[in-house]
């Protein structure tokens, strides 16, 4: 016996599909809605402005010179310095989260993306050359940066910020080549508990005496 197929009509007037219809739309409308935001993370983020950047960098040129080279001994070089370690402590400092009254002050108006710029136009730059002046503390230096010390278990600097002190983008800034008055200022303010946001630098300089500081701190003025 034959199969037979029983077609079956839609007998519903226009009428009676429209609510139907209008809650499929709605339901279109709210999953597109509730995935916006992943397609807004995916989204790559918009490419540095390096002109813009400049503009920012110019309010710094006091403290930093025009292209975040040598500067005020006190100051850091920014040049040739990781984008997103900029960025991070240009945001903590808007936040409040590393504390320094000047810093504060010039980064609370900078938004996102003005951070962004100038991070990159200084990152741009090649990376300065310094150089050691004590002789007599090289040697320790030199021990603490590569092997650490290990009756403090205190970790050597290379391991997070190399060997040559270039050290690992969005991760670890660039040491090589920096003031040693501002690596021993910092060193120190993480030993007081004064700079706080970097929980890993305050247990180690924690560890190091003052002669210890001095040592590395000259010591990674040398590197390049």
């Amino acid at each position: 016996m034959g199969h037979c197929k029983i077609l079956r009509f839609d007998t519903r007037t226009p009428a009676d599909r429209g609510p139907r219809r209008m809650k499929f739309a709605v339901a279109l409308t709210l999953a597109a809605l509730a995935a916006g935001p992943a397609f807004a993370q995916e989204a790559k983020p918009a490419k540095p402005d390096l002109a813009k950047g400049q503009i920012t960098a110019a309010t710094c040129q006091a403290c930093h010179t025009a292209d975040g080279s040598r500067g005020v001994p006190t100051y850091p070089i920014l040049q040739g310095q990781h984008a997103a370690y900029i960025v991070k402590q240009l945001t903590e400092f808007k936040a409040g989260k590393r504390m320094n009254p000047i810093m504060m002050g010039m980064a609370a108006p900078l938004s996102p993306e003005d951070m962004v710029n100038v991070a990159a136009f200084f990152a741009s730059k090649a990376p300065v050359k310094g150089e050691s002046t004590s002789k007599e503390t090289l040697a320790l230096g030199q021990s603490i940066f590569r092997g650490g010390i290990a009756s403090k278990k205190v970790p050597a600097c290379a391991g997070c910020h190399s060997p040559n002190g270039a050290g690992i983008p969005a991760q670890y800034p660039r040491l090589g080549g920096q003031h040693v008055e501002y690596t021993t200022t910092q060193l120190n303010t993480f030993r007081s508990g004064e700079r706080a946001n970097s929980i890993q630098m305050t247990a180690i300089a924690a560890k190091l005496s003052d002669a210890e500081i001095k040592a590395v701190a000259d010591y990674i003025a040398g590197l390049h």
